[in-house]
């Protein structure tokens, strides 16, 4: 990766690549072009990913000490202060929020619809056209999106996001990632806390896809487009 892109923010880098677990083989499974066309695997894929995404960010989060009862006598326990709000870009954000709310079950969620102009890296832009959410005031947020290609619904969203309060906390969790988006969030994304990642590829091409990337994930995990 080009470390000049690395250089606007403090914003914390997880790349799950960095070092081996089970993640790296549903990642394998994600972007082989044999095993990717069965649909219910790819999504699969994507939601046991962020089960394990889900349960690492869950160590950074604040908990209370509290007593249970068991049938023979008083356990204690530590549960979650406060659950988090999952927030996920429509359509292929889906299976990755299937996969965080198996973690935080008891999370709110935010739903923002977003899609990109298709065109050169210079040329791309992301509406907004559908948002759905509770208050984020002092809340701790985790949004999420299969593909940070150029950053664009990102940015866009959460720039949505922010109508409805400032989160105290800013996670963000992608399957795969291109330096030029990582770059665009530092940019323009500061308030990011750590940003989770199963492997950063090396570029996007001139129509703005990640390379090598596995494809259009949203299609992938639930039929083409027209």
């Amino acid at each position: 990766m080009n470390a000049a892109l690395l250089i606007f923010s403090t914003m914390r880098i997880v790349n799950f690549s960095e070092s081996s677990s089970i993640i790296g083989q549903y990642l394998a499974e994600l972007r082989d072009v044999s095993i990717q066309k069965d649909r219910m695997r790819f999504r699969e894929n994507i939601r046991r990913i962020s089960v394990c995404m889900a349960y690492e960010i869950s160590k950074t989060l604040t908990y209370k000490k509290t007593q249970v009862q068991t049938p023979l006598a008083l356990s204690h326990a530590e549960i979650l202060n406060e659950q988090p709000v999952i927030a996920l870009v429509l359509r292929a954000g889906l299976a990755m929020h299937s996969g965080f709310l198996e973690v935080f079950d008891g999370a709110e969620n935010c739903f923002i619809s977003a899609y990109r102009d298709e065109g050169s890296v210079d040329e791309i832009t992301a509406h907004i056209e559908y948002l759905a959410s509770p208050n984020l005031e002092g809340r701790t947020v985790i949004l999420v999106d299969p593909m940070l290609a150029t950053g664009s619904s990102l940015v866009g969203g959460f720039a949505a996001l922010l109508k409805n309060g400032k989160p105290k906390k800013l996670h963000v969790a992608c399957i795969v990632a291109a330096p030029e988006g990582i770059a665009e969030l530092q940019n323009k994304m500061p308030e990011i806390d750590t940003l989770w990642i199963a492997a950063i590829d090396s570029h996007l091409n001139e129509h703005a896809y990640i390379v090598p990337g596995l494809g259009d994930a949203g299609d992938l995990a639930y039929g083409e487009k027209v």
